[in-house]
């Protein structure tokens, strides 16, 4: 099978489609520059130079591949307007190439908004977060097209290797600056480990399947503090936990700052009995110091 993704150096998008390519898919990776273009040669993936903005960049690739995996957003601008531009010419593709094609969209468990202790899953009606308000109806596009199978993916919050939101704890934690969480620190983040997503959008994308959705996240329930309190643990951080609110937090991370407050329980049964997909990671406070070795090396 082709495969095309977008955002193929980015953190998700660059394991994606290696896993892709393991399994013997030719995969073809859309790319901003020559310069970026080695990064996933070395992964024997097709570079495509090209960008979000301008679909004719990458059309082409589109067309001949049978799999359009879109994985990249970008919140600098109008995050919305592009994702549903992306979507909409990897729609267009439909015509050209090989066939039938499958569009597997990335969301997220953000657009469940807070659930506290009560379980979700695939069924329950959407309360997204402010961040990602615009995901739900894009997801609708993706999923009622009759150009298309499409599919969603909802992963929660990754972390392991080189990146991942609990790696942003190992970088003031290593240096010894002030290490703090946005909130109380009780909340629980929905999380799943980057090698186990990676397998999960193998499976959802081979899988033949059209029009279903796919949580995608392990099944660990640590807090925010458990979780920033290993991360300074592995980093060597013997300092204390900082909380700032939500309202504080807003003043330089915007929108961002609500997500990292949100308290989640997200249930990922339905990506185990329709795809025999089973996250081996089963959380990040266990293997803290693996991950903190894998950021670090990164950086070297």
């Amino acid at each position: 099978m082709k495969v095309f993704v977008t955002g193929a150096t980015g953190y998700i998008g660059s394991h994606a489609a290696r896993a892709y390519r393991r399994a013997g898919h030719d995969v073809f990776g859309l790319v901003r520059n020559k310069a970026k273009a080695a990064s996933v040669e070395e992964f024997e993936i097709v570079p495509v130079i090209g960008t979000l903005e301008d679909p004719s960049s990458y059309r082409a690739a589109a067309e001949q591949c049978g799999l359009l995996v879109h994985v990249a957003v970008d919140y600098e601008g109008d995050t919305f307007a592009l994702d549903r531009k992306t979507v909409e010419a990897l729609i267009a593709s439909r015509g050209q190439g090989a066939q039938p094609k499958t569009l597997l969209y990335t969301s997220g468990s953000w657009v469940y908004g807070d659930t506290g202790d009560r379980l979700v899953d695939e069924t329950v009606p959407t309360t997204p977060a402010e961040r990602v308000a615009w995901r739900p109806e894009t997801e609708q596009l993706v999923l009622e097209s009759g150009s298309v199978r499409g599919l969603v993916v909802r992963p929660g919050c990754v972390y392991g290797g080189p990146g991942g939101m609990t790696g942003d704890w190992f970088g003031p934690a290593f240096e010894r600056k002030a290490l703090s969480i946005v909130g109380d620190g009780r909340n629980r983040w929905a999380t799943v480990h980057i090698d186990d997503l990676a397998e999960g959008y193998l499976r959802v994308g081979e899988s033949g399947l059209s029009k279903e959705i796919f949580n995608l996240v392990d099944p660990s329930r640590a807090t925010v503090e458990e979780m920033a309190s290993a991360a300074a643990r592995a980093a060597g951080f013997s300092g204390g936990i900082g909380r700032i609110s939500v309202a504080e937090a807003s003043k330089t991370l915007g929108s961002f700052a609500a997500c990292l407050a949100l308290d989640q329980y997200v249930d990922a049964g339905k990506a185990e009995r329709r795809l025999g997909w089973r996250p081996k990671h089963l959380g990040f406070v266990p293997g803290a110091e693996r991950y903190f070795l894998s950021w670090k090396a990164a950086r070297v």
